[in-house]
């Protein structure tokens, strides 16, 4: 795993764990993690991993993941890169395909499918570090293998 998709990890969880107000607040967590970084690097991560602030109880604003919006549609190069970078390994069983990612990983990666409107993609089932991506009926005949190998293929992974 590299240190970037270490980080852009360590940002998901402790976003997730905690009530995180400001990007300075977001440095000082990740240096208690080990990580000394830059907050042009955070603001840089933020925005790669699609973060936004929400009014949280009492008012305060905070970071947080988006809700998967289906109606938004993410570019092809986006998809590429986050394939590129967070997808290790892509294998097939009937129509279903199974994705593995570093651990916290597998959320970043559904969401861009999700919105990637790639043809014969149903949708995903997300977990930590593993995601299930459903082949329409209309490439059952084909099963999971095609949609397996474009995404390996976007990914930049050998067969």
């Amino acid at each position: 795993m590299s240190a970037k998709q270490h980080r852009q990890q360590t940002i998901t969880r402790l976003i997730g764990q905690h009530a995180v107000a400001s990007q300075p607040q977001l440095l000082e967590l990740l240096e208690g993690e080990g990580l000394a970084t830059t907050q042009a690097t955070v603001s840089r991560d933020l925005d790669e991993l699609g973060v936004i602030k929400v009014r949280a109880p009492g008012g305060q604003s905070v970071y947080a993941l988006p809700a998967i919006e289906t109606d938004r549609i993410a570019p092809f190069d986006q998809l590429r890169r986050v394939l590129g970078e967070w997808v290790a390994d892509v294998s097939s069983s009937g129509n279903l395909v199974v994705l593995r990612t570093p651990p916290g990983c597998a959320h970043v990666v559904a969401s861009a499918l999700d919105r990637s409107a790639i043809d014969g993609l149903l949708g995903t089932v997300a977990g930590d570090d593993t995601l299930i991506c459903v082949a329409a009926e209309t490439q059952a005949a084909e099963g999971g293998a095609a949609l397996a190998d474009r995404l390996r293929n976007l990914a930049g992974l050998e067969a």
